[in-house]
């Protein structure tokens, strides 16, 4: 599961991971699809009303979290997971 999309560091692991035959769940907000910010999401697609919708999707559909180098937006879900763990 990851952020959706296939831009950026993410976009290549979860392209990577799809190409080698794991199961792959991006989930994006919509304003993101419709703005065309994140490319072509790979493997199955969940889209959610707004971004805090996307981590709460994330924490109930995982069992562990592992972050990759980002930006702010990373920092907030890092610690918005951490808070909920």
């Amino acid at each position: 599961m990851y952020e959706g999309g296939s831009l950026g560091l993410m976009g290549c692991v979860s392209t990577i991971a799809h190409l080698e035959g794991s199961q792959i769940l991006g989930i994006i907000p919509t304003a993101f699809v419709e703005g065309n910010f994140a490319g072509k999401t790979v493997g199955e697609e969940l889209r959610v009303p707004t971004m805090q919708d996307r981590i709460w999707k994330m924490f109930d559909n995982s069992d562990a979290f592992i972050a990759l180098p980002g930006g702010i937006g990373t920092l907030e879900e890092i610690f918005q997971i951490a808070s909920w763990a």
